[in-house]
């Protein structure tokens, strides 16, 4: 299909609702029409260079950000639109002098026509949905949710394997304050017998909430806190790094650092279709001397960052 085709649909239709506040709000052809747009754009991005001119987008970083901010902020100009915003909002903007979070976001809806909302705090992005005038994406909510994020995940394990039905996946590392895997968990239970592993220490293990998500979804899922046996199985390793922030001391922290690092022993184990994953950034997780191995995906992940969030600006602005 041309981009032409693709792009004459109504932006908004079956795609998304007014908000994108978390991964379970998607449906699987939802998501096929996210993949089908961003796909098209990135196959002719001149053709929509001025999808978006005249419209605003506000990013509004309570935490700090790298990929997620750029590449939003990328793809909104991609799209002939323009970005205000803020990093560290805690310090510099009025929540350092009290301001709530609903005020700010009624304030700032009144300057922008969407918010990109990265906040510490769990549930932040419903609340900010509540009284905002303008859609509004969850960049990030503490342990919550990483909604786009996940989206990308899932394009990126398209493009990489070609196909998202049958893919076995080890989730690796912090999975008890990893928003990213708690998001893709929900959007894998979507497609055809997935298989998933969560492979990390006791402390961190993943949530009884997404476990009995995926049970209810009759998907099979595993806990070991064994890497290397679970390596040979499966199409994808989805590393993640030790998340110090969201400890309350740096010895529980000290506790679980390091205990899983992905290097060139470790891709030996795996098969040679297999690929590794990374939301990034990294630390000591993965191994510099894998990152020309054809099989490590992390930086393609990143950079699909920006057509998803592309065909996602384009369906949520009317």
């Amino acid at each position: 299909m041309s981009v032409e085709m693709q792009l004459d649909r109504p932006r908004a239709g079956r795609a998304i609702t007014r908000h994108v506040l978390e991964a379970q709000q998607f449906s699987r052809p939802q998501l096929e029409a996210i993949f089908e747009r961003a796909d098209a754009m990135r196959g002719e991005p001149e053709a929509v260079a001025d999808r978006l001119r005249g419209r605003i987008m506000a990013a509004l970083f309570y935490e700090p950000s790298t990929r997620t901010r750029l590449s939003f902020e990328s793809a909104m100009l991609r799209l002939g639109g323009r970005t205000i915003g803020t990093d560290n909002a805690r310090e510099f903007s009025s929540a350092a002098k009290g301001e709530t979070l609903e005020d700010t976001i009624r304030i700032v809806a009144g300057y922008a026509d969407v918010i990109v909302l990265r906040h510490p705090d769990e549930g932040a992005a419903r609340r900010a949905a509540a009284v905002s005038d303008v859609p509004v994406i969850n960049a990030g909510d503490g342990k919550g949710q990483h909604p786009t994020q996940a989206l990308l995940d899932l394009y990126t394990i398209q493009r990489e394997l070609g196909r998202l039905d049958q893919v076995r996946v080890a989730m690796v590392g912090d999975l008890a304050n990893g928003r990213t895997v708690r998001s893709l968990a929900y959007l894998l239970s979507l497609y055809r017998d997935p298989e998933i592993w969560f492979v990390a220490p006791s402390p961190v293990a993943m949530g009884q909430d997404i476990k009995d998500h995926l049970s209810r979804r009759g998907v099979r899922w595993h806990e070991t806190e064994q890497l290397e046996s679970v390596l040979p199985l499966v199409d994808v390793v989805y590393q993640t790094r030790i998340q110090k922030e969201r400890f309350a001391d740096e010895a529980s922290y000290l506790a679980v650092k390091g205990v899983y690092v992905i290097g060139p022993a470790e891709m030996q184990l795996l098969s040679p279709r297999a690929v590794v994953m990374h939301p990034l950034p990294r630390l000591d997780e993965i191994d510099p001397a894998i990152d020309r191995d054809p099989r490590s995906a992390y930086f393609r992940q990143a950079r699909n960052g920006v057509w998803v969030r592309m065909a996602l600006l384009d369906m949520l602005l009317p």
